[in-house]
């Protein structure tokens, strides 16, 4: 454990690896937990919230954490699998303190210092400012608490609503702020309920997080601030988030979205989960979201609901990668190397006659990938098309598009009408997406199904001591 008076920012702390006393990877820190306390005395570090291997989220004691030095967390080797839940009076710090605005009511800085003869920055009495971080210490009983928070001053209230971390205005508010660190007892307002919390410093705590783990994060936060990170976040960072959570999930924010934003964000969505996402809506609103949504994104969304909902027509993409029977090896694999591709839909290409926008010309047949591999980068695509594999039609049942992806060793399958025109293609994601149980995003969202009641998992081989197994009750 670092030294009593050693000092760590939060920011630091989040995603960091945690590991156990052999040096395997036990989770990821996703937050710490704070006890608030009265009379003005700095919160309590009670411990963290880890997200396992699994997606599970469980809670490290801090009497459990041996180091929180270079990077990482270290453990004692014990730790309890019970799900973490957030208790009453328990307060999650990069979801719910930074954005917070609170009231600066001292005049005592910590921050860089001020030329020599000249007078520190003063802050008057009641000035709201916002929390971009804090920093937690290890006092002398070896107790951990929050001592410093790291503020700006000078971003109006309304920032939050009135523009977002990729508009230009946002940015402009941001670059006016002063910063200055400040002791906890010097601010007031952080147990007070806040309507309108800004979300930019926890989106800037996780920018480097993948989609699905994003939204593992805004799953575990409150309906309020899930609301708050949502606003925050730009419509295709926000279709790729909501496409990972689960449908209740997906519901509840896009019914906190102004209505043209809700369309400007299932345009950016892939039209099958903009389609799943409208069909649980009710038929008026969803008709209401079409209407605004761009005529010739929201065609491809209607032709899909359309189809019965476990049948190809209702599961597939319509915008599959297809190219004319002249376009040339080198141009396929151009266009799979795009990286907003997933790569059940980049593992092969569909060869149509014009137009190659679904529903296209005649189709002729698909190249997989490897074979792009192995084919000089002129040779036409119409030479090495493999037209002799079984199409499917759009109300194919969901059994028959399983065993065919079985059967030929697919990731992806070609959807074609009773005219020879391709409509798209079903994936394996998507086939297992409707397979699974109906909660299996929130199962693996929360690690599984495992009981409340399991045993603690053990990182090393001996029992935990009595005093171990009381800790870990809160």
């Amino acid at each position: 454990m670092t030294g009593a008076g050693s000092r760590v920012f939060v920011s630091h702390l989040a995603g960091v690896a945690v590991f156990d006393p052999n040096g395997d990877q036990v989770g990821r820190v996703r937050d710490l937990v704070v006890n608030l306390r009265l009379a003005g005395r700095p919160p309590k570090v009670t411990g963290f919230a880890v997200e396992l291997v699994s997606k599970r989220r469980v809670f490290l004691p801090m009497n459990r954490v041996t180091s929180l030095e270079s990077g990482q967390v270290i453990t004692t080797g014990v730790i309890n699998m019970r799900r973490f839940e957030q208790h009453s009076g328990e307060t999650l710090v990069l979801a719910e303190l930074l954005d917070r605005r609170v009231q600066l009511r001292t005049d005592e800085t910590d921050g860089p210092a001020a030329p020599k003869g000249s007078a520190a920055p003063e802050g008057s009495a009641g000035e709201t400012v916002t929390v971009l971080d804090v920093a937690i210490t290890q006092v002398r009983n070896r107790d951990w608490e929050i001592d410093k928070v790291f503020v700006e001053r000078g971003r109006p209230a309304a920032a939050a609503q009135r523009g977002t971390p990729s508009s230009g205005w946002w940015r402009a508010v941001r670059r006016k702020g002063e910063t200055l660190t400040v002791d906890w007892t010097a601010v007031t307002g952080f147990a007070l309920r806040e309507e309108d919390q800004g979300a930019a410093n926890l989106l800037a705590t996780f920018e480097q997080l993948r989609p699905a783990d994003l939204a593992n994060v805004m799953h575990h936060l409150s309906p309020k601030r899930r609301a708050e990170v949502a606003a925050a976040l730009d419509d295709e960072r926000l279709a790729d988030v909501m496409e990972e959570l689960p449908e209740d999930d997906q519901v509840s924010i896009l019914g906190t979205l102004h209505q043209e934003r809700a369309a400007d964000v299932l345009e950016a969505m892939d039209p099958d989960d903009a389609a799943d996402l409208l069909s649980e809506l009710p038929e008026g609103e969803a008709e209401r979201l079409l209407q605004l949504m761009e005529p010739d994104e929201a065609a491809p969304v209607r032709r899909l609901l359309s189809y019965a909902e476990h049948t190809a027509g209702g599961l597939m993409t319509t915008e599959p990668v297809v190219l004319e029977p002249d376009a040339t090896v080198a141009e396929a694999l151009a266009r799979i190397r795009n990286s907003d591709l997933k790569p059940a839909q980049a593992a092969q290409v569909y060869v149509c006659r014009p137009p190659t926008e679904t529903p296209t010309g005649r189709y002729l047949g698909l190249v997989h990938f490897q074979r792009l591999l192995r084919e000089p980068p002129y040779t036409l695509l119409g030479a090495i098309v493999d037209g002799d594999l079984d199409t499917l039609a759009p109300g194919t049942e969901l059994p028959r598009i399983t065993s065919y992806l079985a059967t030929y060793n697919m990731v992806a399958a070609p959807i074609v009408d009773e005219t020879g025109h391709l409509l798209g293609a079903v994936t394996v994601d998507d086939v297992l997406d409707h397979t699974l149980p109906e909660d299996w995003r929130e199962a693996a969202l929360h690690g599984g199904p495992a009981d409340e009641d399991d045993p603690p998992h053990r990182t090393d081989d001996r029992y935990p001591t009595a005093e171990e197994a009381a800790a870990d009750g809160r």
